[in-house]
């Protein structure tokens, strides 16, 4: 029973996630296991860093993956950018804007949400104006929505954002590895994704960056994470 559970039959992957796997990563898997203090261990992650910062399309030096999935990498961005009394805009279009919503509101963040049919997007007219009505400090949507496929163009939202000096957290679970994120020129401040998805690995990991400016915001919460 044992030596069948090992053999899982060959299926061709087409959903969302997981996605195929590189046979090059399977190869890595078979390797042997060595310590996290281990000096191998830490070349390897600053390779891993490194090759994150491209990806993700940005400099910014707090680069790396999360033990865990991509929600591990959401409750990683909500909270500790998001704290009790924080007003929380999110652009809800899709089942994972109301996964990020609720996260906010076990924050204890006050949240708004822009809402649209699941499988539309928002524009920048739209953004501007909610934002401009609510002035929420951190603002929050999802890239590409994994339950509809929509792909929210990042600057209709941000630029709105960073006109009212907001913090901006991107979902990008499902266009890491996909289409192109470009952290940096789209004015994300906070951003994590999965390893499953468009990067081609096994689950487990969650990509996740941090801008200087939203380390500097860091700085000022008022209640400990």
């Amino acid at each position: 029973m044992c030596a069948e559970l090992m053999r899982p039959p060959k299926r061709l992957l087409f959903g969302p996630g997981p996605t195929m796997v590189e046979p090059r990563v399977y190869q890595a898997l078979a390797q042997p296991v060595v310590g996290h203090l281990d000096p191998y261990y830490f070349e390897v992650m600053g390779r891993v860093r490194e090759a994150l910062r491209q990806v993700f399309g940005t400099k910014n030096e707090l680069t790396f993956p999360v033990s865990g999935t991509g929600s591990a990498g959401m409750e990683t961005a909500v909270g500790n950018f998001v704290e009790p009394g924080t007003k929380f805009a999110v652009f809800a279009n899709g089942f994972f804007c109301d996964r990020l919503a609720e996260m906010g509101r076990r924050q204890g963040a006050e949240v708004v949400r822009l809402e649209k049919p699941w499988g539309q997007t928002f524009s920048a007219g739209e953004a501007t104006a909610f934002l401009e009505r609510e002035r929420p400090q951190v603002v929050a949507f999802v890239h590409a929505e994994t339950s509809t496929g929509a792909l929210q163009d990042p600057r209709a939202i941000t630029q709105a954002a960073r006109a009212i000096d907001a913090l901006v957290i991107a979902d990008t679970v499902t266009s890491l590895g996909a289409v192109p994120v470009q952290v940096d020129d789209n004015l994300i401040d906070v951003a994590y994704s999965c390893s499953q998805k468009g990067l081609s690995c096994p689950s487990g990991l969650a990509p996740f960056t941090a801008s200087a400016r939203a380390l500097e915001r860091l700085k000022l919460r008022k209640t400990p994470v």
